[in-house]
Order: structure tokens, then sequence, then C-alpha cells
């Protein structure tokens, strides 16, 4: 069986998000990932109640921002949160936005790839080592790490441009997409990774390229394309994401102020069942060696997030 990933969000009710990541574990799936969003709950702990109601599937965090944790915490978190999890663990990482670091946390957003290199320093060298000492323009750390840890912990970070794309092949083990298209993954993340890989004397081989899609098994299909329509036109405006969508090949549509079906069906599987498994393949056959599904409901005529989830691993 293909690998395959199920992103679990615990909603307005944590209780129904357990059973969902014990069906998942039922059902073979590789590994449950869980976002921070910057209004919601914390999602270290939230992994942690994952990790108590399960045995074998892996937990991953797609992603923790920065920002909001030093990178000390943030090796104390992972490496606390792999233990308790019986080595299930991933650490996946991300910038976040200048909307979000700036208009909401008072901080300042500046040379993002500059800042996750002095980061993602720090916190591998906690993990590997058990002690680092960085002075870096943005991110100082003179620590050490004396409980239980795993030196290979995964790290993923999130990337969309060529430049973090690359810091990602040549300093994570993996890298986080979100709203990136297949042919994306194929042109432009693909390359960009096994640049980063070359520069450190690596190949792809054990590189994990995780993307997240959005899915729904659905008699509805127009009812299932408004939702994600809101879904892409809020990340639309976001200029990384823009930039990203424009080089996917959207331009044109976007300048127009134009989301067409065509673009929707390109990024997430919406329809029966097979329509959900050939999404998983596209991505797969462009490069992606984890599909993260994250099935949707809210409109009339869906079949519901179990019947999505299994419909994706069948």
């Amino acid at each position: 069986m293909s690998r395959l990933a199920a992103a679990v969000s615990p909603g307005r009710s944590l209780e129904p998000a357990v059973e969902r990541v014990r069906l998942a574990e039922r059902a073979g799936y590789d590994s449950v990932w869980l976002s921070q969003l910057p209004t919601e709950r914390d999602t270290s702990i939230v992994l942690a109640v994952y990790a108590g109601a399960t045995e074998r599937v892996g937990l991953g965090s797609f992603v923790f921002p920065i920002y909001t944790r030093h990178p000390t915490a943030m090796a104390q978190m992972a490496a606390t949160l792999d233990e308790v999890s019986g080595g299930r663990f991933r650490l996946g990482i991300g910038i976040s936005h200048k909307v979000t670091v700036e208009g909401m946390w008072g901080l300042r957003l500046e040379r993002p790839v500059e800042a996750m290199r002095e980061y993602l320093t720090i916190v591998r060298g906690l993990l590997a080592d058990g002690s680092v000492g960085v002075d870096g323009a943005q991110f100082t750390a003179r620590s050490g790490y004396t409980a239980p840890r795993r030196a290979d912990l995964p790290i993923v970070i999130a990337a969309l441009g060529p430049r973090m794309l690359e810091l990602a092949g040549e300093l994570a083990d993996g890298v986080a997409l979100w709203m990136c298209s297949p042919g994306y993954i194929e042109r432009d993340v693909v390359p960009h990774v096994r640049a980063g890989r070359e520069r450190a004397g690596k190949s792809l081989d054990g590189f994990e390229i995780v993307a997240a899609l959005d899915a729904s098994v659905t008699t509805n299909v127009e009812g299932a394309r408004e939702v994600f329509r809101g879904r892409f036109e809020r990340y639309a405006s976001l200029p990384y994401y823009r930039s990203m969508l424009e080089a996917s090949g959207f331009a044109e549509e976007l300048a127009r102020g134009e989301i067409t079906d065509p673009m929707l069906h390109d990024l997430a599987g919406m329809g029966d069942e097979a329509a959900v498994r050939d999404t998983v393949r596209r991505y797969r056959d462009a490069g992606c060696t984890l599909p993260l599904v994250g099935p949707f409901t809210q409109h009339e005529g869906a079949a519901g997030f179990e019947a999505t989830l299994r419909a994706a691993i069948s």
C-alpha cells in the first residue's frame, strides 16, 4: 500500500477528532498531521492527545510558525512530544505570513530564508547534539537539552518559493506544501529541492515531499467547489501564495479576478471516490512522496469526513 497521510483538525470538539485519528490508524494511514492556526488550540497539546489515543500512526505538525516559539523552546517541545509518542513525531515548521507575524503578533518578518536557516540550525543542533551555540542576525541560542531526544527526528519546513525550497533540500528532511498543484511540484518544487540537496552533497533519496490537498466525496460537486473556492480565494490574497499560484500557470486568471473550475480541480479531489483517488495519484506522479489528504464537508451532498478518508486510501 502506498503511503498516505491525513489532516485531522479538532474543529469545535476534540473527542470526534480523536475518533477520526483512530480511524486513520485502523485504515492504514502513515501519519496524521495538524496545522497550528493563530486563533485555535495549541497543536502540540492536541498532538499529545492524539498520541495517547493511538499506537502506531505517525504524528506531524503542519506547521508550527517559528516566530511564536524561540528555537530552543521548539526543540524542547519537539523532543518531548516525540518521547511522549514513542518516537512517532515529525516536526514541521514555517515562516507564516507578514499579516500574521506583524499584524497579529507585533513582530518583524524580515529576510525569511535567513531567519529559517538560523532557526533550523538551532533546532537541529539541540536535537542532534544536545547543545548549540549560534549567534545569528535574527535568532541566537547558547543552550542545551539534557532530556531524552531522538537525534534524527525528521524536520520538514513549509516552502513555496525557490530559495526556501532549496534551503529545505539543503538542511531539512522534507518540505511541507499547501496549495501547490501537481504541475508546480513537478516543474518547480522537485528541481529546487534537488538543487539544495546537491549543494549539501545529498540525493533526493529519503527526502519527504508532503503535499496537502483538500478532498471531498460528494454528490454535489458544485457545492464542494464553492467551499473550496472560498479557501482558494483566501490563500490567493497572501503574497507568498499569490506568487506561487501565478508561477503555477494561474497568473492570467488571477489577474482577471477569476478562480475557474479547472483551477479548483487541479488542487483538490471533489466528486466520487474515483475522483478523490485520481487526485491523490496525480500528486504522487508529480513527485509527492506523502500526499496529505484533508477531507472537507460544509455542503449538502458531502458523504462526510470518514467516507472521504476511507475513499482516499482504498
